[in-house]
């Protein structure tokens, strides 16, 4: 099994920024892609960024330039620096850990952030 713990989210003024971490524990496979999404009240899960174990990152189009993605694989963490946010950043963010031979699709309870204008 695999643990993910969000942290860093809360409450920032449009402009600012938040640093979310993603710690994980348990049996994490070698090879996989940490991911960030989130769900805006009334709206349906989105993803974010994402980051495979080798450092190759994605984003969505609504974050690019703004939030960057990275991981320290020594500590099991994975990072997201939010800057620039926007009101419509406001949402709960979850952390996504995915892959090895059982097909791993692990999430984290999830930090609540609030982007007030």
């Amino acid at each position: 099994q695999v643990q993910l713990v969000e942290s860093g989210g809360g409450l920032v003024q449009a402009g600012g920024s938040l640093r979310l971490s993603c710690a994980a524990s348990g049996s994490i496979p070698s090879i996989n892609i940490m991911g960030w999404y989130r769900q805006a009240p009334g709206k349906q899960r989105e993803p974010v960024a994402r980051i495979t174990s080798s450092g190759s990152t994605n984003y969505a189009d609504s974050v690019k330039g703004r939030f960057t993605i990275s991981r320290d694989n020594a500590k099991n963490t994975m990072y997201l620096q939010m800057n620039s946010l926007k009101p419509e950043d406001t949402a709960v963010y979850y952390c996504n850990c995915r892959g090895g031979p059982t097909a791993l699709d692990a999430w984290g309870q999830g930090t609540l952030v609030t982007v007030s204008s």
